[in-house]
């Protein structure tokens, strides 16, 4: 029987007020620095300490107070968001895009946006089908393929051709960032970018719970804040050499045939890369038990992990998959402040336990 220890409360004020702060701050695939900046101030306060990667993601360690060395641990979420870069500039001025991280460009149809030129200025804009007006395209408009070439940028600025588009400074390369519209209401947190933002915030409020209880980690523990995960290799480097263990922290995938909700913490049996570790999985499992948090463990079978980007490359170590439920994930999404909470009370848990 796993031995029950009281964890601390989690801070969901503070955790919350991070939240927003993280998804009020644009940090697609390729243009993360003002996020990591953000979470690296946050982070001040706490025990730990910071330092960039080679490869720009953040790398967190907290050092147990226990002399407990043996069984290092890591921790992982990913800052980088779904997002576009101008692809081409079109002859009425228009911007084409091309996208970050995979999504439906009908998800993000009608959504405004901010185009940022190579010298940092920044443009407004809206994101519309090139075909967007019924009473000028008529069926047109309705039958139009939802693909990218079919997509374009309005600009909020004077310019009907390339050539005027171009004097704004504009160029092939720029990145465009989406409004992530974010709202808190009778405890939902509606926004654009909850993957992976939420995983970052649940160790935030798992991390500040500890700091404030003057409790610390079993084991010494290093938490790696990627920057690449949409496109795939986000976390296949930036651990120490010894960790035994890894628990990516990410969305679980609420929605039709899924077990996950909004209101626990998912844990990941297997996603299209396959099963995760079932030791660690089954630990994890028993803890959140053991401790009376509400979880659901499922598959989500269009998915993939900063976990799996570190066994590809060859990180020896277990790997598991937890964290917050989210619902119409790479739309508008949703999650429930119970499920951040779960989040993070499975992840104090865990940095608390021994291992097995």
């Amino acid at each position: 029987m796993m031995e029950k220890t009281q964890i601390p409360p989690i801070p969901m004020e503070e955790t919350l007020e991070f939240l927003v702060g993280l998804l009020n701050t644009p940090s697609p695939t390729g243009d993360t620095a003002a996020a990591l900046d953000y979470v690296a101030a946050a982070m001040k306060d706490l025990p730990v300490t910071c330092a960039e990667t080679r490869k720009g993601g953040l790398r967190i360690t907290w050092t147990s107070d226990a002399n407990d060395d043996a069984y290092p641990r890591a921790l992982t979420a990913h800052i980088d968001t779904l997002g576009a870069m101008v692809r081409k500039i079109k002859e009425n001025g228009r911007l084409q895009l091309t996208s970050l991280g995979g999504f439906d460009w009908h998800a993000v149809e009608g959504e405004g946006c901010t185009v940022v030129s190579s010298e940092g200025l920044t443009y407004r804009g809206s994101i519309l089908p090139t075909k967007a007006s019924v009473h000028i395209h008529g069926k047109k408009a309705v039958d139009l393929e939802r693909s990218e070439e079919n997509y374009e940028v309005r600009l909020d600025a004077k310019t009907s051709d390339k050539k005027g588009t171009e004097e704004l400074g504009i160029q092939v390369g720029d990145f465009v960032y989406f409004d992530p519209r974010v709202e808190l209401n009778n405890g939902f947190i509606r926004s654009r970018h909850l993957d992976d933002k939420a995983g970052v915030a649940a160790i935030y409020g798992a991390l500040l719970a500890l700091h404030q209880a003057e409790r610390t980690p079993r084991y010494d523990v290093t938490v790696l804040i990627s920057n690449y995960e949409e496109v795939g290799h986000g976390a296949s480097s930036g651990f120490p050499a010894d960790v035994e263990e890894l628990v990516a922290v990410d969305m679980a995938a609420a929605g039709d045939g899924q077990q996950s909700d909004e209101f626990t913490v998912g844990i990941c049996a297997k996603d299209s890369g396959g099963p995760y570790h079932l030791g660690l999985r089954r630990r994890l499992e028993k803890l959140a038990k053991t401790h009376e948090i509400p979880y659901r463990t499922d598959i989500y079978p269009h998915y993939g992990s900063d976990g799996e980007a570190a066994w590809r490359a060859g990180l020896d170590t277990k790997v598991a998959l937890i964290g917050p439920g989210v619902d119409a994930s790479h739309a508008y999404e949703r999650t429930h402040r119970d499920s951040l909470e779960a989040s993070a009370q499975l992840l104090v848990a865990y940095l608390m336990s021994a291992s097995e």
